[in-house]
């Protein structure tokens, strides 16, 4: 059954209406197919794209992400996935066609929600076995008391059975590699725990450890869940750049009398030397060579280029590239995994195993406390043997001090404070992925930026002024392309001029008729220009036989950027600038933001090795937005990107900038560090508790109620000190 976007701004369309409707008169089979939509940012986004997609004759559903920034549309078989993607460029919004087959990290939030489940579960046995365990405080004894324990264990073998198994599964894991984790302690806290009240209810013991175990169970799993939840969930970049690569081509082969024809086909179909055809506004499926046409070639997303390039005969094209203004006819020279895109895919996918192999505080807590732990429990329980001769009270004693000393207040320690950190985080615009994004944000030394979308907007503004006329009819032109400077003039003027007979030349720009004197837009060889001084990115305009004009476009600064450097700079953080853009433009923004360390035209594989080279020296801290910055977004210490970043970069990333002021940087970088001194002091009140607790526990004093009770007067006092970061 059909259902509209629950939220607010759908409340106020006729989607549902406009469901029913498509429901009664779609009967046939429906095809799925998903879009990428870099650019819906909110709420209203949602309505205005579901309407859209709604009111196409053929589309049967769509459900915008937002959080994705994708839309999965149930359309006809026979509806064009070029013709959608036409709709909603019409209505303003930026669409790419996504693999869905390749795309692995849509499905449900299951490792959350089977946390969650486990916690309700550990914590409804708890309760129960609590108001059973106090019956046998207050002074139950005999058949009685026997009675509640087998009635506690009833509860607390199966909730434990099912809550505890994460536990466990990473204990066993730890130890079949011959290592040591923090969930080495607590599963055999947790199995001695059961195992000892078992031992105990079985020969009418006065006590047992049923409800130790669970509250213990209980903590630890709360822990979890916050960790879980204090980050996006993690979805490989490598496999989200794969999806972004064109699952279809229309290649062309020969027809009846030397006529040509095109057929379209899936990507695999297609073999080196096959000749493709690349609509405008298509983006390459393969890497290959231009054997007809001339247009002008988007490469930003790979490269960073902030201008498109001009694109003719004998110019190689890579797959990801989009196709501006003229259709071209590409033979392919790489397919597949051979590709550029597949390569860089290849590049994340090393970067972020090298990633992987960071060790947590926790972890390196572990390492120390794990083995200590055991052998002091060894130690009591071959003590008491030895004393009393009573291997059930050497079991007891050696069964509390593991209980006791259990490191709850150790496992809680880290996401109380990441949670606390993440919160106060998230109000200043920026959302943690990564569990150890915070302890490795606490130690960067060095920032690299990237340039355009980062540092800058990545939208290019009119920045020369011009008469009423000339801006008038160059913006009448501009109207009638997809060139970014063409759209970037437009907006500048909402006035037009009587242009007749528009047209455009792919690669060159657009002609047109103006009171009978011929009018031209675009490269300055083409329209005659011969001064072409012009200090930035510019398009030229000929008037009849006027001399050319020059129209120079600047990438604004995004907001905060500025702050955001002299920041770092200030707390004495060095700050590189790398692009893949031009040589003047990467030097014109460093000399306006202060930064001494640039390079320009840097490729992609180039990006990682140069942060890769950092990382060797200092902790890196990597901030960009597109393809060609996964790489090295992986490769550094840590990473962050903008929300309005390409997917794979936000996937790529530890950290996302949810707002567009890049000012918060700094401060990211001082509550990071604060969060790791209230890690270390959690560390230090944990290790205080068990230089109080273990002697009293060692000591055979330790009551099933006393440990329980310890056990809980550590952790709040790890959770309260974690909120002070607040």
């Amino acid at each position: 059954m059909n259902t509209i976007a629950a939220c607010p701004a759908c409340a106020s369309t006729p989607v549902a209406e406009v469901l029913a409707e498509r429901a009664q008169r779609n009967n046939h089979e429906h095809v799925s197919v998903t879009l990428s939509l870099p650019t819906v940012h909110c709420a209203a986004c949602i309505s205005t794209v579901e309407r859209v997609l709604m009111a196409t004759d053929g589309v049967a559903d769509a459900r915008v992400n937002l959080t994705l920034k994708r839309v999965k549309i149930d359309a006809a078989p026979e509806l064009g996935i070029d013709e959608l993607i036409s709709t909603l460029e019409g209505a303003g919004y930026e669409a790419h066609e996504l693999d869905a087959g390749s795309i692995a990290a849509t499905q449900t939030d299951k490792a959350g929600r089977a946390l969650l489940m486990r916690l309700a579960v550990a914590c409804f046995a708890s309760m129960n076995v609590m108001l059973l365990s106090i019956a046998v405080w207050s002074g139950a004894e005999a058949a009685t008391r026997d009675m509640f324990h087998w009635i506690s264990a009833a509860i607390a073998i199966p909730a434990i059975g099912f809550s505890a198994q994460p536990f466990f599964k990473n204990a066993f894991s730890a130890l079949r590699k011959g290592r040591m984790n923090m969930d080495v302690p607590i599963a055999l806290a947790i199995a001695l725990a059961l195992g000892t009240s078992l031992y105990e209810t079985a020969h009418s013991g006065a006590h047992a450890y049923f409800d130790a175990a669970l509250t213990l169970t209980c903590f630890l799993l709360a822990g979890r869940y916050l960790d879980h939840r204090t980050r996006a969930v993690a979805r490989s970049a490598a496999e989200e750049l794969a999806a972004l690569e064109v699952p279809r081509a229309e290649r062309v082969t020969a027809g009846p009398v030397g006529a040509k024809k095109t057929e379209t086909v899936p990507l695999a179909e297609l073999r080196v030397g096959d000749s493709i055809l690349v609509k405008p506004g298509g983006r390459m499926p393969v890497d290959g060579i231009i054997e007809s046409g001339e247009s002008e070639i988007d490469r930003s997303l790979l490269t960073g280029e902030s201008l498109p390039v001009f694109a003719t005969v004998g110019r190689e094209v890579s797959a990801g590239e989009i196709n501006l203004t003229g259709p071209l006819t590409v033979r392919a020279t790489a397919i597949g995994r051979e590709s550029s895109l597949h390569k860089m895919a290849d590049l994340v996918a090393i970067a972020e195993s090298g990633r992987s192999r960071y060790t947590s505080l926790a972890d390196q807590a572990a390492k120390l406390y794990a083995p200590g732990v055991h052998i002091l429990a060894a130690l009591s329980f071959v003590g008491w043997y030895v004393f009393t001769r009573d291997m059930r009270q050497a079991l007891n004693v050696a069964a509390a001090v593991l209980i006791i000393t259990c490191p709850c207040a150790l496992g809680l320690a880290v996401p109380a404070v990441t949670t606390a950190a993440s919160g106060r985080l998230f109000k200043r615009g920026m959302l943690i992925k990564h569990e150890t994004a915070l302890e490795r944000l606490a130690q960067v030394e060095c920032v690299v930026f990237d340039k355009t979308g980062t540092l800058t907007t990545g939208t290019p503004k009119l920045a020369s002024t011009h008469s009423d006329i000339d801006l008038e009819v160059a913006a009448t032109l501009a109207a009638h392309s997809n060139h970014p400077l063409a759209k970037a003039l437009s907006e500048a003027c909402d006035r037009t001029q009587d242009v007749t007979e528009i047209r455009e030349k792919p690669g060159y720009g657009l002609q047109g008729v103006w009171n009978d004197l011929t009018v031209k837009l675009g490269r300055a060889d083409w329209v005659g220009a011969t001064d072409v001084t012009a200090d930035g990115p510019s398009t030229y305009l000929k008037i009849g036989d006027a001399a050319p004009v020059a129209f120079v476009f600047r990438d604004g600064l995004r907001e905060g950027a500025e702050q955001a450097v002299r920041g770092l700079q200030d707390m004495g953080v060095e700050v590189h600038l790398l692009s893949g853009d031009t040589a003047p433009a990467v030097q014109r923004l460093a000399e306006t933001l202060g930064i001494a360390n640039y390079h320009a035209g840097v490729l992609p594989q180039q990006k990682a090795e140069f942060v890769g080279s950092l990382t060797e020296k200092q902790h890196v801290l990597m901030v960009g937005d597109g393809l060609n910055d996964t790489a090295a977004l992986a490769a550094a210490n840590v990473s962050m990107s903008p929300a309005s970043a390409l997917d794979a970069a936000r996937v790529a990333s530890d950290v996302v900038l949810l707002g567009n002021d890049l000012s918060a940087l700094p401060k990211a970088l001082t509550t990071a560090r604060k969060a790791t001194k209230r890690i270390r002091e959690n560390f230090q009140i944990a290790t205080l508790y068990n230089v109080i607790a273990v002697p009293i526990a060692v000591a055979g004093l330790a009551t099933p109620l006393a440990a329980a009770l310890a056990m809980s007067a550590s952790s709040i006092t790890v959770s309260l000190n974690a909120l002070r970061l607040r």
